[in-house]
């Protein structure tokens, strides 16, 4: 499988080797990775997950899991910057259809790249945009 973004629960729960990552998600990231291909994250998802630790819906480790496996010198995990480019593109991300800022972000960066997103999100499923799960 080619590249694809991964949404901040997916890789999170690929890190944590959490069952809650549907197999078709756990195949297609692995299948990207073993071909060489890279699996993007976006910038935003750093930034998420403190939220969601302080939240106390992730583990508090989840952030330094997630970053030890991006930073690992042979990773094919690429962290997306929010830039400008992706800040014009989260316009094209109807905000009737995927409400929430990080996922409109999230979706953004997978549109602008031209990829897939894998995620269980209901709303981002139902909007349209190209997704695994």
């Amino acid at each position: 499988m080619p590249s694809l973004v991964a949404d901040t629960h997916s890789a999170i729960w690929y890190f944590l080797k959490s069952s809650r990552l549907s197999d078709r998600a756990r195949a297609a990231i692995n299948n990207a990775l073993a071909g060489g291909d890279a699996v993007y994250l976006s910038s935003i998802t750093l930034v998420e997950i403190v939220y969601l630790i302080e939240k106390g819906r992730l583990p508090s480790d989840a952030a330094d899991t997630l970053e030890d496996g991006i930073q690992d010198p042979g990773s094919r995990w690429v962290l997306v910057p929010l830039d400008l480019a992706v800040a014009q593109t989260v316009s094209k991300i109807q905000r009737s259809l995927i409400p929430d800022m990080p996922d409109r972000i999230i979706a953004a960066t997978a549109l602008h790249l031209g990829l897939p997103l894998v995620t269980r999100d209901s709303k981002i499923n139902a909007s349209g945009l190209k997704t695994i799960w």
